[in-house]
């Protein structure tokens, strides 16, 4: 079966621009939510996706790095109230898009590494 997906919002949605409330517990309709968000960004081409972006105001994501020459995990990632505690001082510059600005295209610059703190799928404090 089919799991249903998300209308994924354009720009300028006023969600967007929502701030997204913490995640106090990685619930079953958490993980559901996490799953749905997956589904809904591999439909759309896309290699991450916040909550926001699918009109929900919790602070959810969900991203996959596979086979985009990033050197990815071996699966996704979904992580509830991400948290970036350290940042490298050495910066990178790449050309990324937004589902939410379908067919815009920028380069961004990012640290070349973070460390990021998150809630997992089964609600376990991680750290990479």
């Amino acid at each position: 079966m089919m799991r249903e997906l998300y209308d994924v919002k354009i720009v300028p949605d006023a969600v967007l621009r929502e701030t997204a409330t913490p995640v106090t517990d990685v619930t079953a309709d958490i993980a559901a939510q996490m799953d749905r968000m997956l589904a809904t960004m591999y439909a759309a081409h896309g290699i991450g996706l916040a909550a926001n972006q699918v009109g929900l105001t919790n602070r959810v994501i969900v991203m996959d790095l596979q086979d985009r020459g990033g050197g990815g995990p071996d699966k996704p990632y979904v992580m509830a109230n991400p948290e970036i505690i350290a940042a490298s001082d050495d910066v990178v510059k790449q050309k990324e898009g937004c589902l939410s600005l379908p067919g815009s295209f920028a380069d961004v610059k990012r640290p070349a590494e973070i460390t990021v703190r998150y809630l997992d799928r089964d609600g376990n404090e991680q750290e990479m």
